[in-house]
């Protein structure tokens, strides 16, 4: 599988879940402005004409788009790695956990806050309105090791979110024990040690050539 993604965008989680699973896939590097594809010149919009990332392009050739999507996609196609869950209740929770982190938390918390172009009336806004899912999210992990019983797709998300404040001063995990908890256990989890280094690197590298393009 081919996954183009950005770094330490939300495309990370896909690949936290691949270095899980062991899964050797091909990664392709999107840059955020451009839109060009680093690995070979190409126009990434020719794949998503959204120019979004995470995408992801099937064994057969079909092209998946969406977060949790590709998530829940990449947990079937890797059963070995359990970071699914079975059919009936549990695929339910797994699927409403993705789309909390991908609604509530990614689009409706850490975006405005992120967007160097958002007016601080919106960023205040939103954080007036967004601090209650990091409350939801601190109570309901306390005592817990992962959002499910084990490890899923749904973690990989997670951690990845949270990793983005260290871009967002306003929001201190130390308010948050049990998330912080959380992802200081999970920042240490050999798949996303790895995944979040490399990408770390990578992403200099890019704030690197947009600093030399400008």
């Amino acid at each position: 599988m081919d996954l183009y993604f950005s770094p330490l965008a939300c495309s990370l989680a896909t690949r936290i879940a691949f270095y899980e699973a062991g899964y050797e896939a091909t990664y392709l590097e999107v840059d955020p402005k451009t839109k060009v594809v680093q690995n070979d010149g190409s126009d990434f919009r020719t794949i998503n004409p959204l120019g979004l990332v995470p995408t992801l392009r099937t064994d057969d050739g079909q092209v998946l788009t969406e977060n949790a999507a590709i998530l829940q996609y990449v947990a079937d196609r890797l059963p070995q790695a359990n970071l699914g869950t079975s059919p009936g209740m549990d695929r339910s929770r797994l699927h409403q956990w993705l789309c909390f982190i991908g609604t509530e938390l990614h689009k409706g918390l850490f975006v405005p806050l992120l967007d160097k172009k958002a007016a601080t009336e919106i960023k205040t806004y939103t954080l007036g309105k967004g601090l209650s899912r990091l409350d939801h999210l601190e109570n309901y992990l306390k005592g817990r090791e992962f959002l499910l019983d084990h490890f899923t797709v749904a973690d990989a998300y997670l951690v990845t979110v949270i990793n983005w404040t260290m871009a967002t001063p306003p929001i201190e995990l130390a308010k948050w024990p049990a998330v912080k908890a959380y992802y200081e256990r999970l920042r240490a989890r050999p798949s996303i040690a790895k995944a979040i280094a490399e990408e770390f690197e990578l992403y200099k590298a890019e704030i690197a050539r947009h600093k030399a393009a400008a």
